[in-house]
């Protein structure tokens, strides 16, 4: 565990919002070493759909958690946060400013706050539920209302992983998954953190997700998701599910056409954004830097190096 006295900054918000400019030059400034926060930049292979660092941005400024599993691996917001927070004390050890950066909401929870304790998963019970979801697509959101309405109506059920948590929780625990989490309080930081979170218009942050699309499809996702499809990773796979890589999937695979996927991008990278900002915004203790043009960032990090 990291030293209480040290409260590292945190720089979040939703996809295209800068976060990674921000960080980049705010350990310019400091002297320091990122921290990723993101849950498909951990898998290794996975760079332009989920705009993995550079190797020039990477060599400029070491990071950290980025390539730290296969795809076909276990990795989830606990191992998340056993793996950062041995990285912000190695770096702290070194006399380096640790900058924690990403858009992965539970993911930074889990790092500042700590999980509330929770049945391990069951393989057995997990083959069971995804089975009956094959089967009849949408039965775990469902199941879930019905045994766990709270965490039902916050949780994202575009995210089949964690709605399949949150039943397995239910049906091993004996109790909804949101009784566990009350018992828990979240009151005390495990990690210290100081956030900022990067609040772009709508329309401005809109307009940068087509852009950044644009930029993903020039630079080659479709060769890209076709590369790591010949080398054997699973269509179905966890990062091979995420935004931008499913859409890119669909067409590799001729499942859907290939006119019309920028839109397609477009439309889901929006509605993950639009779940990012409300997830952020329920957070404690979150500074938030209103963003109107990219211009503005050495503003921003003006203000978080004034704190």
């Amino acid at each position: 565990m990291v030293s209480a006295q040290q409260r590292f900054p945190a720089i979040v918000g939703p996809t295209a919002s800068g976060k990674s400019e921000v960080a980049l030059a705010l350990a310019a400034r400091l002297g320091g070493e990122i921290v990723s926060c993101d849950s498909v930049q951990v898998y290794r292979d996975f760079q332009i759909g989920c705009a993995k660092p550079s190797a020039a941005e990477r060599q400029r400024v070491p990071h950290h958690l980025l390539d730290v599993a296969r795809f076909d691996e276990a990795f989830d917001a606990q191992r998340y946060g056993e793996l950062a927070n041995a990285a912000l004390a190695e770096i702290t050890l070194r006399q380096r400013v640790a900058i924690v950066c990403g858009g992965t909401g539970l993911y930074l929870r889990t790092l500042r706050w700590g999980l509330a304790e929770a049945p391990s998963a069951d393989p057995v019970l997990r083959a069971q539920l995804e089975q009956d979801e094959r089967t009849t697509p949408g039965c775990l959101f469902q199941r879930l209302l019905t045994l766990d309405p709270e965490t039902a109506q916050t949780i994202d059920r575009q995210n089949p992983v964690r709605v399949l948590r949150a039943l397995e929780i239910c049906l091993l625990a004996g109790e909804p998954a949101s009784a566990l989490r009350a018992r828990h309080g979240f009151a005390a930081e495990r990690v210290p953190l100081q956030v900022w979170f990067l609040d772009w218009p709508p329309d401005a942050l809109r307009q940068r997700i087509v852009e950044r699309t644009q930029g993903m499809l020039a630079h080659g996702l479709l060769d890209e998701v076709s590369t790591l499809l010949a080398a054997g990773v699973a269509a179905d796979s966890r990062p091979m599910r995420s935004v931008g890589y499913k859409e890119a999937v669909d067409v590799v695979t001729g499942h859907a056409a290939e006119t019309g996927l920028a839109e397609r991008i477009v439309l889901s990278t929006w509605a993950y954004a639009r779940r990012q900002r409300t997830w952020f915004r329920k957070e404690r203790d979150v500074h938030v830097i209103p963003v109107t043009a990219s211009r503005e960032f050495p503003f921003v990090v003006d203000q978080i190096c004034k704190g």
